[in-house]
């Protein structure tokens, strides 16, 4: 086990997860609290590799890693290789799709790179990653039933939220594996690092709770669980869906520009929120900007499109975007969002809806324009067997979707 450091944390991380709106569950709060205010700890966050960047659901949690490295805790990110050949059944209603080792392999390394902007990785608590497929690729399947499968109550687990959806459509043993490997990472954590504190989703609350109880019965020291609040709309879903899908940590699935827009456009109620949450801006400064409940909101808005963008893609890919983003609302057509596309003028809207990703499918592109909401610079799509020619014989021109995209098109022969 690696020696526990004398060197004391800078300031009580506890309350600043507290007052920025990180904590939903933690157990033994106030040893949980103590420990964290008069010790450097090591604690841990999971991440399953299940595809090839980081979204905007992984976002959180990295945060709340970067506000404990910044107090002085020792974080580690434990990377699923062995736990995603089996995937999490949590908050899912079918079993998620396996994945070949190679994959997994690749998806990993995206997973190191872009947590490079929000963790250090030099120092006393320089940030560590650990791939649990060192572990449990090689287990021996009957040594680990009898050294870890004992500790587990059947009854107690079937209770779990993690299994609940997916009992109603059927469990198999697979993934019914999945709460014990993920409490024995916690162990081995625990043995190798001394991992105090497993962090993560409040989706996770069951997995994570198992693995700080198996510690506590097996080791006979104190484990300690705590997750986030999940981002949502005020309708209480998850937030980070675009038109496109999920909203991605890597520039090639989720474009800066796009990523800048979708916090832009952001609900006026939940600006203050993902400011505390998503951002290090001072709370004070943050309270300052968010004291207003009319179209001043907008100036906070465009502050906080920046600032994330930023930490996720650097200041000068936040900054174009930004540029990009005024120059479409405000006319500067020069600077806006380009696409080049080689087709030809007597190509349907329809297609150039699909072809430039602003719908998901011609289906899609067709309510869209029989809902009035797409324009060829000030001329609007009127029917959905419109071509590109119909509407302008120019071949740079302005695509409009409602009142909040807009792309440079560029056709090129």
């Amino acid at each position: 086990m690696t020696k526990k450091t004398t060197k004391k944390p800078t300031h009580n991380v506890f309350d600043t997860l507290t007052e920025r709106g990180f904590i939903k569950q933690t157990v033994f709060e106030d040893d949980l609290k103590k420990m964290l205010a008069e010790e450097c700890i090591s604690f841990y966050v999971g991440f399953d590799p299940t595809a090839d960047s980081l979204h905007i659901g992984h976002y959180i949690p990295i945060m709340a890693m970067a506000h404990m490295q910044r107090a002085g805790h020792k974080p580690i990110a434990l990377l699923g290789g062995g736990t995603g050949m089996i995937g999490d059944p949590s908050s899912r209603s079918d079993m998620r799709q396996m994945m070949s080792v190679e994959t997994i392999k690749s998806n990993i390394a995206a997973f190191k790179s872009q947590m490079a902007r929000f963790l250090s990785y030099d120092g006393d608590n320089a940030a560590q990653m650990v791939d649990n497929g060192d572990w449990l690729l090689g287990l021996n399947y009957i040594d680990f039933l009898r050294d870890i499968g004992v500790y587990f109550s059947v009854n107690k687990m079937l209770t779990a939220e993690c299994f609940k959806t997916r009992l109603e459509r059927g469990l198999n043993f697979l993934e019914f594996n999945y709460m014990l490997m993920q409490a024995y990472d916690f162990l081995v954590l625990y043995q190798k690092f001394g991992t105090r504190l497993q962090m993560g989703g409040n989706d996770q609350w069951s997995n994570i709770l198992a693995g700080a109880d198996l510690i506590r019965r097996k080791e006979q020291t104190a484990a300690f669980a705590m997750t986030f609040t999940l981002l949502e709309t005020s309708d209480g879903t998850k937030m980070g869906k675009t038109q496109k899908g999920a909203l991605w940590l890597d520039a090639n699935k989720t474009t800066p520009y796009e990523f800048y827009q979708y916090f832009r456009n952001v609900e006026d109620v939940k600006v203050e929120e993902c400011f505390k949450l998503l951002t290090f801006l001072e709370l004070e400064e943050i309270r300052e900007m968010c004291q207003y409940k009319d179209q001043r909101i907008n100036a906070a808005k465009a502050r906080l499109a920046f600032e994330v963008t930023k930490l996720v893609h650097g200041e000068a890919a936040a900054k174009i975007a930004e540029s990009q983003a005024v120059a479409a609302f405000g006319g500067d057509v020069s600077a806006m969002q380009t696409m080049e596309l080689k087709i030809p003028v007597s190509t349907l809207i329809v297609d150039l809806l699909v072809n430039t990703k602003l719908a998901k499918s011609k289906s899609e592109a067709r309510q869209l324009i029989a809902g009035g909401g797409i324009k060829i610079d000030d001329e609007k799509v009127a029917h959905h067997e419109q071509e590109i020619i119909n509407l302008t014989d120019k071949k740079d021109f302005v695509l409009h979707k409602g009142k909040k995209s807009r792309l440079r098109i560029l056709l090129r022969s």
